[in-house]
């Protein structure tokens, strides 16, 4: 018998504590799916998570991000139209002033009221739920 697994992958909630209001960073794909997307990617063999997300936000925006908390794991299995992925997404903080690299062809910062609706994956949730727990403090359910 042949196992299958979903493939792990991060996705890091970045917030400018610099800015007012501390708005995140959103990049535009420059791969498919095309898109506007949280910050992350896959995780590499041998790495933790966490690694992997500070990894991911230097490669794709420029910036050394401070890992906040383990905000939730979103595993619906088509989060993903390319293949089966699990997303542990993190919370973070960074200053400076990012910049487009690696799969990122484009990104900006965005307060809740200004996100693009043209988000990828399952990121639309994912900043639902973000939100929420940012103005709220409710946490998402299982």
């Amino acid at each position: 018998m042949t196992y299958r697994n979903p493939t792990p992958t991060v996705d890091i909630i970045i917030e400018l504590g610099d800015r007012p209001g501390r708005p995140i960073i959103l990049i535009e794909r420059r791969n498919d799916p095309l898109g506007w997307a949280i910050p992350g990617g896959f995780v590499d063999y041998g790495e933790s998570v966490e690694t992997a997300a500070v990894r991911e936000a230097k490669e794709e925006i420029g910036l050394e991000v401070e890992l906040i908390e383990q905000f939730h794991v979103y595993s619906d299995p088509n989060r993903d139209p390319r293949q089966h992925t699990l997303s542990v997404v993190f919370l973070a903080t960074a200053t400076g002033e990012p910049q487009a690299a690696d799969d990122a062809k484009n990104l900006d910062c965005f307060e809740s009221w200004r996100i693009p609706t043209n988000l990828c994956f399952d990121h639309d949730r994912i900043l639902k739920d973000y939100w929420r727990y940012r103005h709220y403090g409710i946490r998402p359910r299982i």
